[in-house]
């Protein structure tokens, strides 16, 4: 039989002091927010994200790649989002040298067998009336719907301004960042 010359409060204080070391060393640990992919029905969505945005700014956008594994086209619109007043699903298109950004009305269709990707420069997210800025390192929660496949919570995590994609530098070198430069809004808005 072993005999410790240690008293009971000495080894709670020992165990004690192991836990906290185990805590702090857990507390340091890097913490990444990876996006995660989701499914619905017969849809898949693969590295949905977000971009910080500067303090001030009222809109926002978001990305993913939109991947429609089903026999029949669908329709995707964003109905709400906890970071803005409203979200819709935007294009860009360059008319005259000029980007210009507009909603699309109806959803955007993704065809069967049909990759769509939401990406800076392109189709995406938008976020209006932000309600806060966009902080990199969090989420932003956002519901989509697909007129077929159903309706998706999903969290996008926010990158650094100007990322060009999840695990990109900021810089990415795309048009949109802060949705300045020659980009034009449709009076639709």
């Amino acid at each position: 039989m072993e005999h410790s010359t240690m008293s009971p409060a000495g080894k709670f204080v020992g165990r004690g002091l192991a836990v906290a070391v185990a805590l702090a060393v857990v507390e340091l640990a890097p913490v990444s927010a990876p996006a995660g992919d989701y499914d619905v029905g017969k849809v898949h969505i693969a590295q949905p994200w977000a971009r910080a945005t500067p303090k001030g700014a009222s809109t926002g956008a978001g990305y993913m790649a939109i991947t429609n594994n089903g026999t029949a086209p669908d329709r995707v619109s964003c109905v709400s989002s906890d970071a803005s007043a409203q979200c819709q699903i935007h294009t860009m298109t360059v008319e005259d040298g000029v980007m210009k950004m507009r909603p699309v009305e109806a959803g955007l269709e993704i065809k069967p067998g049909e990759t769509v990707a939401l990406k800076p420069g392109g189709a995406h997210v938008m976020f209006l009336g932000l309600k806060q800025p966009l902080q990199q390192g969090k989420t932003v929660k956002t519901t989509l719907k697909f007129e077929n496949a159903g309706t998706l919570d999903l969290d996008l995590p926010i990158a650094a301004i100007g990322a060009a994609a999840p695990g990109v530098p900021a810089g990415g070198g795309t048009m949109m960042q802060g949705h300045g430069g020659t980009m034009q809004m449709s009076p639709k808005h």
